[in-house]
């Protein structure tokens, strides 16, 4: 079923559209008897290479992602084992971890929210923020020395920092210029190259004619389909999008 579903997200509606099309082009140019020797470098270098391209950048900035989703996660956890470890009062402790918990859920409320909601999400971790940066000021009621207070408090501000870095991710992706030419060609040329495929089909046998412009459109959209699901690694429709495991990091510093 996971193979199946892996095929699904990178096969889908539009490869068929495309193929169909190519395959009608193809078999257009068979009855008009067009034919031409086109060059394979033009499809190199104006699609395949701007492509690979776009799905190498959009699979960094995933794994700049996931850096900063590691850093985000260990300093809350910083907080929380500071909170624990360094003054004796469980009730501190225990509101400390909720307040935790509660800003890794508005983290993940925002970056998968919809678009008309970002605001109101983006407002509520930042006030989730602002709650941890007001209840650390109760380590100094409980007697922490400046020094540590100092460096807990440094751990808000790289909160901060790493949600921040986290939104340019979400926000600012492949130039659009960018995809929209690459979508361009990628749906055209399965079709111009008609002529192209009826002219090397004289070398298959009968029946064969159509696998060059149905591998053509195959190979295209599943790299267009691959660079899409790359390209915003927080919707949680692919399967390589980044995770947010609120509920395995509660059971964590429930069980400590």
């Amino acid at each position: 079923m996971k193979v199946l579903r892996s095929l699904y997200l990178i096969i889908n509606y539009k490869t068929f559209i495309v193929t169909t099309l190519a395959i009608g082009s193809t078999y257009t140019c068979r009855l008009l008897d067009l034919k031409a020797d086109f060059p394979l470098t033009i499809i190199g270098i104006s699609i395949v290479f701007p492509v690979v391209f776009s799905i190498d950048s959009a699979y960094k900035r995933r794994e700049r992602a996931l850096a900063l989703l590691a850093d985000f996660k260990a300093y809350l956890l910083a907080i929380f084992y500071a909170s624990r470890d360094w003054v004796e009062s469980e009730g501190f402790e225990r509101e400390v971890k909720g307040q935790l918990i509660e800003t890794y859920t508005s983290l993940r409320s925002l970056f998968i929210a919809d678009k008309i909601d970002t605001r109101q999400a983006e407002q509520r971790i930042f006030d989730n923020i602002s709650k941890i940066s007001k209840l650390l000021m109760g380590f100094r009621d409980l007697g922490l020395p400046s020094g540590e207070m100092s460096r807990v408090s440094q751990y808000v501000s790289k909160l901060a920092t790493s949600i921040e870095n986290l939104k340019v991710i979400l926000h600012y992706r492949t130039p659009i210029t960018l995809r929209a030419y690459s979508k361009v060609f990628i749906y055209s040329f399965p079709i111009l190259y008609g002529p192209y495929f009826e002219y090397v089909a004289e070398q298959y046998s009968n029946g064969l004619q159509y696998m060059m412009p149905i591998m053509f459109s195959f190979i295209l959209i599943s790299l267009d389909n691959i660079q899409g699901h790359l390209e915003n690694p927080f919707d949680q429709i692919g399967e390589d999008d980044i995770k947010f495991d609120v509920e395995e990091f509660s059971e964590m510093i429930e069980e400590d």
